[in-house]
C-alpha cells in the first residue's frame, strides 16, 4: 500500500513562484559580461568590444590592428631561401604588404623577384584568414615562404 500525503494548494504555489523567481534571476545573469577595451600600442587604435557566453564575436575584429613583420622559408632544390613579410592589418584585412627577399641562388633571385612584383594584387583588401597564396607570378615555391610568415604574423596578432 503506497500512501500519499496532501499538500497544501499555497504551498505549492509558493515552491513554483519561487521556481519560477529562480529561473529568472539566472537567466538574466546568462550571456552577458562587461565591455572591455583593447589596444595596441604601434597602430595608436582601440576599440571596444562587449562579448557573451557563447563565445561568438559580433564583429569584433581578431586580430589587433597594426604592422607585423615576420620570416618565412622555403626549400628549392639547391637550397633553402628566405623572405621577409610585413603586413599592415585594419579589422583582420590587410592594408598594405610588403615581402623582402633574400635569395642565395641566381633562380631565387628571378623567382622571388616575380613573387614579390604580383603578391600585393593578390592579398591587399582580403582578410588575413582568407589568405593562403600557391602560385604568384609563376613563381610556386616562394608561396611557402609566404604562406609560413602568415601563419606567424597571425599569431603575434592574435588579440
Amino acid at each position: 500500500m503506497i500512501r500519499t500525503t496532501a499538500v497544501p494548494r499555497q504551498l505549492r504555489m509558493g515552491a513554483a513562484a519561487a521556481s519560477v523567481l529562480g529561473i529568472a534571476v539566472l537567466a538574466g545573469c546568462a550571456g552577458t559580461t562587461s565591455p572591455t577595451t583593447t589596444g595596441d600600442a604601434d597602430s595608436g587604435t582601440s576599440s571596444t568590444e562587449a562579448g557573451t557566453d557563447s563565445g561568438a564575436s559580433s564583429g569584433s575584429a581578431t586580430y589587433a590592428d597594426g604592422t607585423y613583420t615576420a620570416e618565412g622559408s622555403y626549400a628549392t632544390p639547391e637550397s633553402v631561401e628566405t623572405i621577409s613579410v610585413t603586413v599592415t592589418l585594419a579589422d583582420d584585412v590587410v592594408t598594405a604588404v610588403e615581402v623582402t627577399g633574400n635569395p642565395t641562388k641566381r633562380e631565387s633571385e628571378q623567382y622571388q623577384s616575380q613573387f614579390i612584383g604580383g603578391i600585393q594584387a593578390e592579398v591587399v583588401g582580403k582578410d588575413i584568414d582568407e589568405i593562403s597564396v600557391s602560385r604568384v607570378a609563376g613563381s610556386s615555391l616562394t608561396s611557402g615562404g609566404f604562406n609560413e610568415a602568415i601563419d606567424a604574423i597571425k599569431a603575434e596578432a592574435a588579440a
